[in-house]
């Protein structure tokens, strides 16, 4: 079974945006608002699977005539178990932020950088139609990383959906790697700074 991280990302943004057909032609800085934003994530093993949430503790997006560049910051030491109560949340809460998964002491936040976002051509309605390249750092282990994405502009708003399959070994995840797969929601929401 090949170990993986998977991401859904969904990134509205609150501000003035463009349409993708005309080559984002202007320049716009965009600021995470970190309390709106969070990710959620579910951990799947033979044996159950469990799911909670991770801070987003902000970033930023700005866009220089199409040239497309931000990060985005997550609180690794905020890691939350949603479906469990009490001392089995606590226990999983406390192995999730141990050596065996995220490190949480040494590495207490992870990031993804957006190095580019190019268009795809030939796309259907609901398509991903656009391809994003970046940089994931976890554990301070940091991986290119491309994806296809949705974006879509609806007025003042932008939004974006992608799934992102990470190989989690990579980032020295290795605790029962034969059993589990990673699943992580991201929802960014962005505020435009100027």
């Amino acid at each position: 079974m090949k170990k993986s991280l998977l991401f859904l990302l969904l990134i509205p943004v609150l501000a003035n945006a463009t349409n993708p057909t005309s080559s984002f032609p202007h320049v716009d800085t965009y600021k995470v608002d970190a309390k709106s934003s969070k990710i959620t994530w579910m951990a799947e093993k033979i044996t159950g699977k469990h799911s909670g949430t991770i801070a987003v503790a902000g970033g930023d997006v700005s866009n220089n005539h199409g040239q497309i560049g931000g990060k985005f910051n997550f609180d690794m030491t905020s890691i939350n178990v949603t479906d469990l109560e009490g001392e089995m949340k606590g226990k999983l809460e406390g192995h999730l932020k141990s050596e065996d998964f995220f490190s949480v002491t040494k590495f207490p936040s992870s990031s993804f950088e957006i190095v580019s976002i190019a268009p795809r051509t030939g796309v259907q309605p609901g398509e991903p139609n656009f391809n994003v390249t970046g940089k994931l750092t976890i554990k301070g282990i940091t991986k290119d990383i491309s994806f296809p994405a949705i974006i879509k502009f609806e007025g003042s708003q932008m939004s974006t959906k992608a799934e992102v399959k990470v190989d989690r070994t990579k980032f020295d995840i290795r605790y029962g790697s034969k059993l589990f797969l990673r699943i992580l929601v991201i929802k960014l929401f962005m505020m435009n700074s100027l």
